[in-house]
């Protein structure tokens, strides 16, 4: 027995039964993910807005470009820093954020007991 297929207007009608109302926003430019030391950038994204008993969701579709928010110091520096030196997180971090995020710098401060 093969599966039944749905035509799109039935699809519709139920969702709308149960309440569900979906929208395809047109001429969306650009959309950005903000995180303590990210930005996710998604260029020309497809973007769906759901309504479900009052609540909006949104689905981005599209390839992100990721973006290092400017001040943040890169996690994969901060482990190196950890690694060289024996430091612990905060203190690696601390010693990155003092000497403007230049791991080799803050390996020589930790080392040299600044």
């Amino acid at each position: 027995m093969s599966p039944r297929r749905i035509d799109p207007r039935q699809m519709n009608r139920m969702m709308r039964q149960m309440g569900i109302q979906t929208e395809e926003m047109k001429g969306v430019e650009e959309v950005r993910i903000i995180t303590s030391d990210k930005e996710y950038v998604f260029k020309n994204p497809e973007v769906t807005m759901t309504i479900v008993q009052g609540q909006k969701t949104y689905q981005i579709v599209g390839e992100p470009e990721e973006e290092q928010k400017e001040g943040a110091i890169p996690e994969e520096d901060i482990e190196l820093v950890m690694q060289q030196t024996g430091a612990s997180y905060e203190e690696a971090k601390k010693a990155l954020e003092e000497n403007d995020g230049e791991p080799a710098e803050a390996i020589i401060a930790i080392m040299s007991g600044k």
